[in-house]
Parts: C-alpha cells; structure tokens; sequence
C-alpha cells in the first residue's frame, strides 16, 4: 500500500512516499527558517501563506523522486494537529482534495506520534516495548511504548519545554533564529565550570520535567552582567545552560528505563539531534546495559516523511481511514487522546 504523507503544522512543508512493502519512496521538504528568520520566530500568517505555495511543487518532488504516479498512491496522511491552525488547515484542505479527486481516504495523524514512531524509519529499527523521550517544540515528555498506538504517559514537563528553554535562552544571548542549534553551537565554545545552573526536578522522585526555572536562571546571569555580557560570557552561560538540561533529559530516561525493566530507549523530536545529549544518553544508557536509537538527523525536525509512516503504522494496526470530504484541524490535540 502506498501512503503520501502531508506535514505542515508550523514551519516546515514536508511531503513523502512511504509504501508497506517498499519502506520510504521519497521526501520533500521546504524549511521557512529565512521567512521567519527577520521576525524572530514564526509568525502563522505567513507560515499559513508559505505552505499554500509550497505543496503542489513538494507533491511533484515526491512524485519524481518516488518514481510513481498520483494515481497509485492508496491513501492520503495529514497532520491533523496539534499545531498552528492556519497552517493545519491548509494541509488538510490539500490531502483532502487530493483524496477526494482520487477516490481515496485519509488519515488523520497526530504531529507527535508522526515524531514517536520516526526512529522506526531507520534500518536498524528498536522493536517493541521501549521507552520513548520526545523533546519535539513546545513538548517533553516520557512514555512507555508497546505497539503503534499503545502509549502510557510517564511524565511531562509542567511548564516550558526543553525545545522552548533552548529558543528563549538564545533569545535572552541575542542569538538568531532559530535559536536552539545556535546556542547548541555556541556552547561548544563555552567553558566547563563557569557557572552552575539549577537542574529543575532532577531528584523530584517522578518523571515529569520544569524547564523554565532554568531559563530564568540565564536571565539572572544576564542581567548581572549587563553590558559587560561578552562572546566568552554567552559561551560559558550557553554551555552551563545545556548541561543542565542534558543531565536532567538523562537521569529521567534513564530511571524510567530502570523502573520500567525495558532495555530500549527512543528519542525523538528536534532536540533529539542536539550532540551532547546523544553523548550522554548513550553512555548512561549503555551503563544500564541499555541502548538507545533516534530518527536521522533528517527526520528530527519537522518532515511528510514520520506522518507517511505513522500512518501507514495505524492502517497495519488496523485503524479505518475516513472518507474524504470531510475535516477538522484540531491544534490542541493531546496525545493522552491515542493512548490505549
């Protein structure tokens, strides 16, 4: 069976071929980080406005690259939510034209189980049952995965995520957009022992995480330095900032893996692809005799490629595509809402 996957719930466009048989065809995507860039963060109108221009062309890319015809595609995934409405809208309204004028349904997939099942894509895919820590935008949390569609929350974060404490503290060291890689860069000239930053829960006896104290600690050391706020400074403090968040990131995984007996650990989301972190889960984990698996680097952000999958996943575990025609988008969509 041959899915097109349609991806476009913030600021990435992103279309794929995934067939059951074959494994992925094909992936298009387009990144409006130059868009957005002048404005410091997305702004949805145009994000809206991008996707609209974007989509007929990416369809064609995926079509070339996958070598097949719009006729053979089988059934229509889009990102239902959560995510920007404009922009899930305009996704939406394309996949479902797209089905309607073939005769096919469509699948409605949730953004975050697209990034769940995303290190499945790899050849070397972890098999069921395995912890799962997604670090994908405005989302932290930890879950025990044992099939497509069987998730138990472990713990989240209760205020801002690792992703959204990456973006403001750049922010706060008058980094660009986007502000997580660039900071991740930054540390790597940073100092170790400079400063000693909170880590937010890191005993709090549970798995749920708080990362905007930590943010707010870099904001102390901000405002204290004032203008004497150099490149040295902004190093030391953006390295001091991510180890932080890494060894809480880690301790946590590493003791739902403990308390949980499974053996595997799955990140997934775009702080999956910060360095350090993998350095560190790997090593903790394999201490655990443990080992750890993630999407590549490709499929860490945003991509058609995870929403193809997820659902081709869901149409294997059984689930009934929808009749075209219809649809909502559905911006706030908790992921507690898929578990079973």
């Amino acid at each position: 069976m041959l899915v097109l996957g349609i991806e476009s719930s913030c600021d990435e466009t992103g279309l794929a071929l995934y067939d059951t048989n074959r494994g992925l065809l094909a992936h298009a995507l387009h990144s409006q980080i130059v868009l957005h860039a002048e404005y410091g963060g997305v702004v949805p109108e145009l994000a809206s406005r991008d996707h609209i221009r974007r989509l007929v062309p990416l369809l064609r890319e995926a079509l070339r690259q996958g070598g097949a015809a719009l006729s053979e595609v089988d059934a229509v995934a889009c990102t239902q939510g959560p995510g920007l409405a404009g922009a899930l809208l305009v996704g939406c309204a394309f996949a479902e034209g797209l089905a309607v004028s073939l005769g096919k349904s469509v699948l409605p997939v949730h953004h975050l189980e697209g990034h769940l099942l995303s290190p499945l894509l790899a050849a070397d895919a972890p098999e069921f049952p395995f912890i799962a820590l997604l670090v994908s935008g405005g989302h932290t949390q930890l879950m025990a995965v044992t099939d497509v569609g069987q998730y138990e929350l472990l713990g989240e974060t209760l205020d801002d995520a690792a992703g959204e404490a990456f973006d403001k503290t750049a922010k706060l060291l008058g980094l660009g957009y986007p502000g997580g890689q660039a900071l991740s860069q930054l540390a790597e000239a940073g100092r170790p022992g400079v400063f000693n930053l909170p880590r937010p829960m890191l005993h709090s006896g549970d798995f749920n995480f708080s990362f905007a104290g930590l943010k707010t600690a870099v904001l102390t050391l901000v405002r204290k330095a004032g203008d004497g706020m150099d490149d040295t400074f902004r190093a030391d403090v953006a390295r001091a900032f991510q180890e932080a968040l890494v060894e809480v990131l880690t301790k946590k995984s590493c003791a739902a893996l403990k308390q949980t007996g499974m053996r595997r650990l799955v990140v997934a989301g775009g702080v999956g692809a910060n360095r350090p972190l993998r350095q560190s889960l790997n090593a903790a984990a394999a201490h655990q005799g443990c080992r750890v698996y993630y999407p590549a680097l490709e499929f860490c952000t945003d991509n058609g490629a995870m929403i193809a999958f997820a659902g081709a996943m869901r149409l294997k575990a059984g689930a009934i595509p929808r009749p075209a025609g219809a649809f909502a988008v559905r911006p706030r969509w908790p992921l507690s809402e898929l578990m079973r």
